[in-house]
């Protein structure tokens, strides 16, 4: 079947509507960012409302994050193929239907589904979120601000979204958590069916061998590694997705190969900075999602904060990562992106390594607002470069599918590495018990023995942020 898809950048919009037209584009990445967090702070209450067990609650997670994660290649190309306007439109659209429809979800199981199509929706959309920041703004000054901006939304969205989430489920219900997304992602497609340019397009064919395996296998190892956060590693049904999933992923690069038009065209790890980024931002989500996890519950079951006090606490990272995407569009023609990444990358295992003596007495001024701070800063100078060796060197026909893997990458660091520090601290807090450690110094205990895991991820992204050129980067 032969399709359209715009291989062309498209004309950038004039400089008046270029806040409106990133607003529109940050707005949708923080709308699917806040989705992941937003949600974990209502947990509670929604298990009460909806009568789900405690391992079907999981679910309201997991079915997002399992349906995001495995289309997100589909969702890339198919933006580079359909059109990206028509599937950011079309992806928010759905986003926004089912988290209406999941906020008037009277059971279990219709609230589940409304997680699935808000994955679908975000899966949609996110890519070509990233392709259309790529296309629309061609000066390179004007695209490393963007694309900073687009990397400060997408790392401090999680804390916001426990800021927003303790608010709204402390103040009005968890209904609330869905139903705040519709008058966003309504005033969303207005305003991008108004002000997105709608692209050329040409005549190319879907890869659907390439769509099936790549697909299926994303979502089997996606499956596989959250089975693992919960059940363990040993579990017959973990080892048989991850196993399916990375037996269909090398099917799928082998299609890859031999297609003319593939779903993820390989030549996107053909430029070595390129790939380097792709890395980082697998192992930098490994080391950065521990933190979250972690630090929530030590600040509610260790220090007895409420949820949303727990929120405010992630303030200060918020802030710090924010302030520094204002300086990246200085810093990155200045510097480079080599100096930044590895800069930011050395934070993030001083910040998680600090981290590590946090105590059951620990307060939060002493022990844990300084690794925040640091770790803000490192976040925001650590994948802003990436964003811009990515997005910025990838052929417009291309750009749809960069944003796709990259994304991909992001989700599946953090399932991936989120599995690997779940088991290191269940492990570690089961030795502390059988010590004679009371429970919550057998808790705390099990949190920093993943904290020290997470900072050997961190410094593998310093390594790899070594290998990048130091290339500098033009600007208008």
């Amino acid at each position: 079947m032969t399709l359209s898809v715009d291989e062309r950048p498209v004309s950038p919009p004039a400089t008046a509507r270029r806040g409106l037209v990133l607003a529109i584009l940050v707005t949708c990445q923080l709308m699917l960012i806040l989705d992941v967090t937003v949600m974990n702070v209502a947990l509670p209450h929604i298990q009460a409302d909806m009568k789900f067990s405690s391992t079907g609650l999981s679910w309201v997670m997991n079915a997002y994050t399992l349906v995001f994660g495995g289309l997100l290649l589909l969702g890339g190309r198919a933006g580079d193929l359909f059109g990206r306007r028509t599937m950011f439109i079309g992806g928010i659209a759905l986003f926004t239907v089912a988290s209406l429809a999941g906020g008037f979800a009277t059971s279990a199981g219709w609230l589940l589904a409304a997680r699935v199509a808000q994955g679908m929706g975000a899966a949609a959309a996110g890519p070509s979120t990233l392709a259309l920041i790529a296309t629309t703004f061609t000066e390179p000054r004007a695209r490393i601000r963007a694309l900073a901006i687009f990397s400060g939304v997408s790392s401090g969205g999680f804390a916001i979204g426990l800021i927003l989430g303790g608010l709204l489920t402390e103040w009005t219900s968890w209904r609330s958590v869905l139903f705040i997304n519709v008058p966003f992602g309504i005033a969303v497609i207005v305003l991008a069916g108004r002000y997105l340019a709608a692209p050329a397009r040409n005549a190319v064919r879907l890869d659907l061998p390439g769509a099936v395996t790549g697909t299926f296998g994303m979502a089997a190892l996606v499956y596989g590694f959250i089975r693992a956060a919960s059940v363990g590693w040993g579990d017959g049904l973990t080892l048989t997705a991850i196993t399916s999933g990375l037996v269909l992923l090398i099917v799928f690069v082998f299609i890859e190969t031999r297609t003319r038009q593939p779903l993820m065209p390989l030549r996107l790890f053909g430029n070595r900075d390129r790939a380097a980024a792709y890395a980082n931002y697998f192992l930098g989500p490994m080391a950065m999602m521990s933190m979250f996890f972690f630090l929530t519950q030590f600040l509610q079951e260790v220090r007895g904060l409420s949820p949303l006090t727990t929120g405010f606490a992630f303030l200060p990272l918020a802030v710090a990562l924010f302030t520094m995407t204002r300086l990246i569009p200085v810093l990155l023609p200045r510097f480079g992106p080599k100096p930044l990444a590895v800069t930011g990358a050395a934070l993030l295992v001083v910040g998680l390594a600090w981290i590590t003596q946090t105590t059951v007495d620990s307060g939060y001024m002493a022990t844990l607002l300084g690794p925040l701070v640091l770790m803000g800063i490192g976040g925001g100078l650590g994948f802003a470069p990436m964003n811009v060796i990515i997005m910025s060197s990838v052929a417009p026909a291309d750009a749809g599918a960069a944003g796709g893997v990259l994304q991909t990458m992001q989700n599946l660091g953090s399932t991936f590495g989120l599995a690997v520090l779940v088991t290191v601290f269940g492990t570690a807090s089961r030795h502390a018990v059988l010590a004679g450690a009371t429970p919550k110094v057998a808790l705390v205990h099990g949190m920093t023995s993943a904290w020290w895991v997470a900072v050997v991820f961190a410094v593998a992204t310093v390594g790899v942020a070594l290998t990048f050129r130091r290339q500098a980067v033009a600007a208008d």
